[in-house]
């Protein structure tokens, strides 16, 4: 890829976008066309699904197995230290959790101003709908702090925050939290196809 110095200092590839561009085009491209769509109409049967036993999951407080239970309020989510081998699987209210708090919210508090926030500070969400819209504040703060960075803040390391990854720059770790996002997310789509089929196969059988 051909690249050029914008009059500005901005560093731009062939297509005229800068660094800062193509990485939010990444991210909102698969958040607009693919992620967030899949997720529309999800309902807490859904959310609450455990397709195995055993799963990992976010419950009403008191009422959890797993080691460890965060929450500040009247839901918890499950979770062990360290995480055993093999690790629960884990069911889309977990994954939504774990993305709204452990991908986005601790790096929007580290990195672009939000309150701090950690597993057994989060409000977790008792519905669905609850659960999206915590996921699209988070999405939408993740989104605008990354567009704000510049070419210089990109270049930036990302500090102590991020502890022994504090040299790496800002970009990779953009790269790193979209990554997260793309794939988490993925997951909670291919449980929703799973549990469509699993409903409709128990449906054929009666």
């Amino acid at each position: 890829m051909h690249e050029s110095t914008a009059h500005d200092g901005t560093t731009r590839g062939q297509s005229g976008e800068s660094w800062n561009d193509l990485l939010l085009n990444q991210i909102e491209w698969h958040w607009d066309h693919q992620l967030r769509r899949r997720l529309e109409g999800l309902e807490d049967a859904e959310y609450f699904w455990e397709p195995v036993p055993d799963c990992w999951s976010v419950r009403p407080r008191g009422t959890g197995t797993a080691p460890l239970q965060g929450g500040a309020g009247e839901m918890v989510i499950d979770f062990e230290a360290p995480e055993p081998d093999p690790a629960p699987f884990t069911t889309i209210a977990w994954r939504l959790g774990h993305v709204i708090v452990g991908v986005l919210g601790m790096r929007n508090a580290s990195h672009f101003g939000r309150e701090p926030v950690d597993y057994f500070s989060y409000d977790y969400a008792a519905t669905a709908t609850e659960a999206l819209g915590q996921l699209d504040e988070e999405y939408a703060r993740w989104r605008a702090g990354v567009a704000s960075l510049g070419e210089e803040g990109l270049a930036r390391p990302c500090g102590e925050a991020e502890g022994e990854y504090a040299e790496w720059s800002m970009a990779a770790l953009v790269l790193h939290i979209d990554r997260e996002i793309i794939h988490h997310l993925s997951e909670v789509c291919l449980l929703r196809d799973l549990y469509l089929h699993t409903r409709r196969a128990e449906g054929g059988r009666r």
